[in-house]
Order: structure tokens, then sequence, then C-alpha cells
């Protein structure tokens, strides 16, 4: 563990939380001292639920540490069965009662309450919150769904869809998108977990004929134990983008033993998406080739990627993840791409990527989002951790076909934003407009992009003199940055000290070769 000021995952105890959130009649009792409780407004203030989460504390204090602390956990987990009657009980302990090691669930089974108490082994100094979710998911399917117990399947074909949970980047709107492509095709959902699910909905997951996996990092476990012991099969492809959407679909039919005939151009019309037409468009020749840095969980930033590239036109020129249990198949996406993934969960480290590969586009996370307001780059997000306004009241998947249609003017509407501040620039001699106004789109808290007329490039001083500087803001400030940069290099290589617009145009004419 270490101080820092952002951190990407929380404790495995937070991932347990927003297992135990986004179930409908299970409670979670954390052996925890006062201070944990902060958890809460990850669920209240960020997600925006209009309840508090099923979570109880022991809300231990110093004072305690001298006394029976373990009397302290059982009269919680005693006093939440009473007050809030749980179909099951989950326990566990927080990385500070971690240390005291009272084992919260040999004293929780000890009370022999009336509803299963299982216990979640959270070690939270060596694992992350999704990597806690993931956990407690599998528990909880495992427990309900006993190896030795093999009920005959549905006559009907339906599926299971696994790892949508609270606080997880538009996991509900992603659900009742896919939900509807799979009606579309004839496929039932048995059970969606563990959002919105219930203990009885766990106990029949092992009735589906296959499961559609959304999120690798919270469902890959339990899909994984369903596949092994009820021979249920599960998705490889995200719906992610149309041709991810597509490549899904027919993987769908395949596990469900439709033809896939039935996946012709009628049910694609029906389905029909605009970012299809936009991609193909007049002005999306404006977009293509831009410089993207992508970076999030593994499951957005493995699809965000292929989007970026296949569908979008972008230069990927850098990728990476945070989550570590994916850290395999985002290197080798990477050796895809011809680029070198970058797994940390330091943000300061993931800054330090960006600013060496100047993108014109993030994809990141909320902290992604910050870096590139300070670095004056457009963003979007596409990952968790993300804040209260990537939680929008209107319908917003990021899967399936209107969710291709969500990506498209998420990624695309910055960058027309700069096209629009560009022409801004062009006229910011007239009256009308205000040469030192903030570019809107940007927020910056800056006054300008080019504000700066010195730079120390490789222990040289390159000062800008300001007729050659009046002429960079001529140039599109979206590519601005670069001509800046690429100017200064020439400068320096030259040994110039002075950059003047002789040596502008120079510049321009050596990188234009």
């Amino acid at each position: 563990m270490k101080l820092t000021l952002w951190t990407y995952e929380g404790p495995p105890h937070v991932g347990a939380m927003r297992v135990a959130t986004a179930m409908k009649d299970l409670h979670f009792v954390l052996h925890a001292p006062q201070g944990d409780t902060y958890a809460d407004l990850l669920f209240t203030m960020i997600e925006r639920l209009p309840k508090r989460p099923p979570v109880t504390y022991s809300t231990f204090q110093a004072r305690d540490l001298g006394k029976d602390t373990a009397t302290l956990f059982k009269n919680a987990v005693q006093e939440a069965y009473t007050r809030f009657k749980p179909s099951a009980i989950l326990v566990g302990a927080s990385c500070t009662a971690e240390l005291i090691q009272d084992d919260p669930g040999g004293l929780g089974q000890a009370l022999n309450l009336p509803v299963p108490v299982i216990p979640v082994e959270l070690p939270a100094y060596q694992k992350k919150e999704n990597w806690g979710a993931a956990e407690t998911f599998y528990q909880l399917v495992r427990f309900f769904n006993p190896r030795d117990e093999r009920p005959e399947k549905s006559k009907d074909i339906t599926c299971n869809i696994l790892g949508p949970s609270s606080l997880g980047f538009r996991n509900a709107d992603d659900v009742k998108e896919i939900t509807g492509l799979l009606k579309e095709l004839g496929v039932g959902v048995n059970v969606v977990a563990p959002l919105e699910a219930s203990v009885d909905d766990l106990k029949k997951l092992r009735l589906a004929n296959f499961n559609v996996l959304l999120y690798p990092e919270v469902g890959n476990m339990a899909a994984d134990y369903l596949m092994k012991n009820f021979d249920q099969p599960q998705t490889k492809n995200l719906p992610y983008g149309v041709a991810g959407t597509k490549e899904f679909l027919l993987e769908v039919c395949r596990l469900a033993g439709l033809s896939e005939s039935i996946l012709k151009k009628d049910f694609f019309s029906v389905n029909s998406n605009r970012s299809e037409w936009y991609s193909r468009s007049v002005d999306s020749n404006y977009l293509t080739k831009k410089r993207v840095f992508v970076f999030g969980d593994a499951t957005h930033v493995y699809s965000a990627a292929k989007v970026a590239r296949d569908e979008f036109g972008f230069d990927v020129v850098g990728l990476g993840t945070y989550s570590r249990e994916f850290a395999r198949e985002i290197r080798d996406l990477g050796k895809e791409f011809g680029l070198e993934a970058i797994i940390s969960d330091d943000y300061i480290a993931v800054e330090k990527t960006i600013v060496e590969l100047q993108p014109e586009l993030i994809l990141g996370t909320q902290m992604e989002r910050h870096i590139a307001k300070k670095h004056k780059i457009p963003s979007a997000v596409i990952s968790a951790p993300m804040h209260v306004q990537d939680f929008p009241c209107r319908y917003s998947p990021q899967m399936g076909f209107e969710g291709s249609n969500v990506l498209f003017d998420t990624w695309i509407h910055p960058l027309v934003m700069g096209l629009e501040e560009h022409l801004l620039t062009m006229f910011r001699d007239d009256v009308e407009f205000n040469e030192n106004a903030v570019p809107s789109h940007l927020a910056s808290e800056s006054q300008n992009t080019v504000s700066v007329s010195k730079i120390n490039l490789t222990n040289s001083e390159v000062v800008w003199e300001q007729d050659a500087e009046k002429e960079l803001k001529k140039i599109p400030f979206f590519v601005r940055g670069k001509a800046r940069r690429n100017t200064e290099k020439f400068a320096v290589e030259h040994g110039f000290t002075r950059v003047s617009l002789d040596t502008l145009y120079d510049a321009k004419a050596h990188y234009a070769r």
C-alpha cells in the first residue's frame, strides 16, 4: 500500500460492496473501523442511488482495540439480520480490520442465523477492488450452485448475463440494450447477475444454456465455475462497436444453436445505427488518423482500442490498463497495435506517458479527463472510475448498436468542437470575438493554449519572436501544439535560440518532406 492523491481502484472490500449493493436481498456486514464508512458516498453521491448500500459496519474505534472487537462484530451481524431480514449475509473485513484477525467468517457462522452466512476473504494488501468484486460474486455463485447438484436445463433457449454491478460504467444501460438484442434473436435471459439479482436468482444460474460475459473483471471467475461444473459455455466477443456487436450476435447464434441466417439484412436494418453512416460521411474525413491514447479497465480498453482503429479511423498511439489481472491480454493487444502497453495504477506514470505521446484525443477514466484538461487535450470517459456526470439520467449504453451511436457522439464531439474553436480563432481579430476567451469544450483554467513564449528544451532556451508567435496562432489549435514542438525541436537541432518567422517556415518545410 502507498499514500496517493488518486487511486484507480479501492481496496477489495469496496468491490464486495459493489456486488452486495447491486443485488436485491443480500446484506454485507463489514468488520471495519469508524473511518471506513466513507465508502457509502461512492454509491449515494457518485452513483446517485436513492438509498444507502446494504452494508452494516462493526465500526470499532481505537479504544475498542484493547477489548473484545469480536463481540462487536457478532453484535453487528445479529443486528443486521434482525433489522433488514436479508435472504443471505456476506461477512468480511476491511483493510484495517484485517490486521486484527478476528475471523469474520467463523464469527458470523457461529451465530447460527436462519439464513446463509457467506464469508469472503479480502486480502487488502495484495488485491484491489475489481478482484474483490469478482471474488465475492464467485463465492456467491459457488455457494448457491453446488457442483453436485445438476438440475435439468430449461427447454427454452436462455442465457445468463454475468458481470454488471453497481458502480460499473453504464452497466444498467448496457444490460437493457443487450437484453433487447437477445430477445429479438429469440434468446431469453434467465438471470442477470449480480445487478438486480436476488438470492433465488443466483440459485437459477445453472439452468441456462450459456453465459453472456459482459464484464470479465467481475464475472470471469463465476463464468469459469459455471462452465466447468454445469457445462455452460460463455461468450468471448464483447458487443462494443458495430463490428463487435455483429460478432457477438453471431457467437450467440452458435452457442444457442440458431441458424446464422437469422442475422440477415432485415435484422440489422431494424437495429440500425447512425454511426455507420456518419463514419462514411464527408465530415468524418477530417477526423481520421487522429492520435488517440486509450486507458482504463481491461474490458473497455480492449474494445475501445479496436473500435477507435477499425471503425473511427483513429491512430491508436498508446494504450494501457490498471487491471493487473488482465495484464497479459492488454499486453497482447498492445503487440497487435505495435505498441508497448502500459500496465500501471500510478496516474503520474500514465500522465508521463500521455505527455510523451502527445495524443490529440484521450479515451480514459475520470483521472485521464483531469490530465487532458491540464494539458489542453480533448477527452472522453470510457471506463470506471468515473464521477457523477458519467451516471446520466438519460439512456446512454456503451454496448450494442445504440451504444455505437453513443460512442460516436462521445468521442467525436470533442474533436468537432475543436474545428469550431479553430474558426473562432481565425476570426479572433474581429470585435465580436475575444482572443483570450477560454476554449469552451476544454474548460481550461489558462487563457490560451499558446501563452508560453519561452520553453526549455534539452537545456536550451528557445524564445519565440512576436511575428512568429502571431503566425503560429493561425494554425488550428488542435495541431498547434505539435507544430510548436516540431519548430522548437528544429530550432534546437540547428543551434537557434530564437524562433523567427523564417525558422517557423523552415521547420514546416522540413517536417513536410
